[in-house]
């Protein structure tokens, strides 16, 4: 969502500078990547985890305040909710043995969160969408105490004129008929619901576009491999639930304007692109600025004295408009770079198995950015498009696009097509065997039995519900259980349906 903001409110003076300084931005990007002004000494990682706080009864727990004094560590920050709080992973290379430190480095980061969290009476909770949030934790007084966070809400809701609506129709469970969300919130904090990983790759300005066209074209199969999000507010919905929830909590547009095709701020995007610089003048052109605050800074000033510059702006309105994959701008020991952020990963259920989504993301998107032949050439972007909502939808029964496979399922697609792809991809950053073996093979077994976190779910509801709890009970239960064996750390594919 960009920096922290210092205004309360902004005038038309206010707007009509920050995009005079927006333009200035777009401006020097442009001479940077002509100029070839960006560090790239080697490809760079980083990793951000979402994560929910509960209580005793395994309700939002509203103290991320309590929990981030406790922890005291700078790699932990607030969330918009205060049942949220995010881990910031430093980044590495991608090579050698890196990404098995990485998994030991984030299960003693959720230890350490988790125990914090104990002592503030809550417990960690890292999953997509946490089953037991109802309506009254959607009120605006459970918003962390940030302005950035008040305001954003405030300019969200001044732009739509109206309450937020919630609607979608969810895949059949159980063999019942599809379950149906219709509620209304007065705050974006349905947002916060939305618990993801994100992923980030460096990458140098000139294979910037055949990295962000890749990512696009492996999101459907993501989600729907990775799919950890069926349950919001009571109800069966999306395997990814967070997919339609996220495009619906931040949307700007009144009917009317969705009508006449105005373009949400939660995009996937309509093209495929050939430069980073397509993505950020598009934000620029189509998106009206949320918080617009300037700094003093002239970034072309800046360039010219030798420095790089923040483009502070530019960086916080790309905070606002919300991509998939989303470009960003970096400025790290006084040296500029660009990286993809994906985003459209749940977070959990377990470490092993965020590690093995990353890899295979990591993998499969280098092979295919290296492809003579790039897959973009062979598909419309439509379809990457259609992928993804058909993969957010029905998980592993999706039926997705790929050329030269036509329509087949996720899991028939990644063990075919994608884990070969994924294999040579790492194979081709340096990355170690052992690596390979270990985060790859739990795709391809996830794949074989057709198992993720929200399949897991799903099938523990059910059988909960079978045996004559209620929703409320049942999703309870399931996540107590989760829970539990989220902690075992033993890939979700192998988790037994039954519960105690």
């Amino acid at each position: 969502m960009g920096k922290d903001v210092s205004a309360e409110t902004f005038s038309p003076r206010d707007r009509a500078r920050y995009r005079h300084k927006l333009q200035r931005c777009l401006d020097t990007l442009a001479r940077m990547l002509a100029d070839d002004s960006f560090s790239f000494p080697r490809r760079h990682i980083g990793l951000e985890v979402e994560l929910n706080l509960v209580d005793d009864r395994l309700r939002p727990s509203m103290s991320n305040s309590a929990v981030l004094e406790a922890l005291d560590d700078e790699s932990f920050t607030t969330e918009l909710s205060q049942h949220n709080i995010e881990l910031n992973v430093p980044p590495r290379p991608l090579a050698g043995k890196s990404a098995i430190e990485l998994e030991h480095d984030l299960v003693g980061y959720l230890g350490e969160a988790d125990r914090n969290a104990t002592a503030a009476g809550a417990r960690l909770a890292v999953i997509g969408i946490l089953p037991t949030l109802a309506q009254d934790h959607f009120d605006q007084k459970w918003i962390t105490n940030n302005t950035r966070y008040t305001l954003l809400n405030d300019q969200i809701f001044a732009a739509r004129g109206e309450n937020m609506t919630l609607s979608m129709d969810g895949a059949p469970l159980g063999g019942h008929n599809p379950e149906r969300l219709r509620a209304y919130s007065e705050s974006i904090l349905p947002e916060a619901a939305c618990t993801s990983v994100q992923l980030h790759v460096q990458v140098a300005p000139e294979e910037f576009a055949t990295h962000w066209n890749a990512a696009q074209c492996l999101a459907g199969v993501q989600v729907a491999v990775g799919a950890n999000s069926p349950f919001l507010l009571g109800k069966a919905l999306w395997h990814e639930t967070r997919i339609p929830l996220f495009l619906q909590a931040t949307d700007t547009r009144p009917e009317e304007l969705r009508n006449q095709g105005v373009r949400p701020r939660v995009w996937f995007g309509e093209r495929w692109i050939t430069s980073i610089f397509d993505l950020f003048e598009e934000n620029v052109r189509y998106f009206p600025g949320l918080l617009p605050e300037t700094d003093s800074e002239d970034p072309l000033d800046t360039l010219e004295s030798g420095q790089a510059p923040k483009l502070t702006e530019l960086m916080l309105h790309n905070g606002t408009v919300w991509r998939w994959n989303r470009p960003v701008y970096d400025v790290v020991d006084g040296k500029p770079h660009l990286r993809v952020e994906n985003r459209v990963l749940p977070a959990g259920p377990t470490v092993l198995d965020m590690m093995a989504n990353a890899a295979f993301f990591y993998g499969a998107q280098r092979a295919l950015a290296e492809a003579e032949r790039p897959v973009w050439t062979q598909m419309s972007f439509q379809a990457a498009e259609e992928n993804l909502y058909a993969g957010a939808r029905n998980g592993f029964d999706a039926q997705l696009y790929w050329p030269g496979q036509g329509w087949v399922p996720p899991d028939e697609l990644v063990l075919r097509v994608l884990l070969p792809l994924a294999v040579e991809g790492l194979r081709s950053a340096d990355v170690s065997e052992a690596a390979i073996d270990r985060y790859l093979g739990v795709i391809e077994q996830r794949c074989l039995t057709r198992r993720n976190g929200a399949w897991w779910q799903r099938a523990v509801v059910t059988g909960a519900e079978d045996r004559g709890a209620d929703r409320e009970t049942a999703l309870t239960t399931m996540l107590g259980r989760y829970l539990e064996l989220s902690r075992s750390g033993e890939a979700v594919h192998t988790w037994p349906v039954d519960t105690p």
